[in-house]
């Protein structure tokens, strides 16, 4: 198979308050590029586009939905044409008429097809025109009893490709006389440990060398706090993906961000990456200041 015939395109459809953004964020988050509130029209040329591209172009999703109007009439017919030649899949989110409810009344906002009726005239609507639609999707997610946290797992749990991570960990190491990284989560302190500055052999070497490593790592405590650290982290992780929070940022900060941090950094990564379902990058912040 060609790399032409792999491309994906992904429709997401369902009714208003069903859960259409949160199902496009997780998207997002799982790498795919996401255009939002696309005109049944504008399908074939997106397809189009997909099919001429370069095998690095990301996988597509499309939310097409009611906002569409008269547009929205012909994504039935648009479907069933793309599908002749196309890996097209079609998810239709739904929800029962009492959970749309309670949910457009919770943001105090009228459903696109209320006029001057109320919400379940608005919904009633809707759902027949949307029938055949959901007949012919390929998955229907009902969200009436999902938050936004347990709906973006269950998109994620269907469209992550397999071994891929589910949280990724970013490891920061820093000087805390350049200041902590503004965007960590979590930040931790190297410099109980002695400062490799004030070995003459090591002052010019970074914590990338490996006489530096090897001094920083072989310090009563410097193992064992990596080892508990990593311990420490394992569970906050796993909470971190049940709340569908899928990038986080651990600093890790000494003196000048040259020596101790980058030494530990460089560990702590090694420690991480054996919790599946975990993926880390290392960024070294400071590293080149003088």
């Amino acid at each position: 198979m060609t790399d032409v015939e792999q491309k994906e395109v992904l429709i997401i459809t369902g009714m208003s308050g069903a859960g259409r953004s949160t199902a496009a964020d997780a998207l997002e988050d799982l790498g795919w590029y996401v255009v939002d509130n696309l005109p049944p029209q504008m399908l074939r040329p997106l397809v189009e586009l997909v099919e001429r591209a370069s095998s690095g172009l990301p996988k597509i999703a499309a939310v097409v939905d009611i906002r569409g109007r008269d547009f929205f009439d012909e994504i039935s017919e648009m479907i069933s044409v793309l599908r002749g030649g196309t890996e097209l899949r079609v998810v239709f989110l739904d929800a029962t008429d009492a959970a749309l409810v309670r949910r457009f009344e919770s943001v105090r906002r009228p459903h696109p097809l209320q006029a001057d009726g109320t919400l379940l005239d608005g919904i009633s609507e809707e759902r027949a025109r949307l029938g055949s639609i959901r007949e012919a999707s390929d998955i229907v997610i009902d969200t009436s009893e999902l938050n936004i946290h347990q709906l973006a797992m269950t998109v994620t749990d269907l469209f992550a490709e397999e071994g891929a991570a589910e949280v990724r960990v970013t490891i920061v190491s820093f000087g805390f006389k350049y200041g902590v990284p503004a965007d960590a989560d979590h930040v931790a302190d190297a410099r109980f440990l002695p400062n490799p500055f004030w070995v003459p052999e090591l002052r010019a070497q970074t914590g990338l060398d490996a006489p530096v490593k090897e001094f920083v790592l072989g310090q009563p405590g410097a193992r064992e706090f990596i080892q508990r650290y990593a311990a420490a982290l394992e569970p906050v992780l796993a909470g971190y993906r049940r709340e569908n929070k899928r990038h986080a940022t651990i600093a890790i900060g000494c003196t000048g961000g040259k020596h101790r941090s980058v030494a530990l950094a460089r560990e702590l990564a090694h420690e991480l990456e054996q919790i599946p379902g975990i993926g880390v990058s290392v960024k070294n912040r400071d590293l080149g200041r003088e």
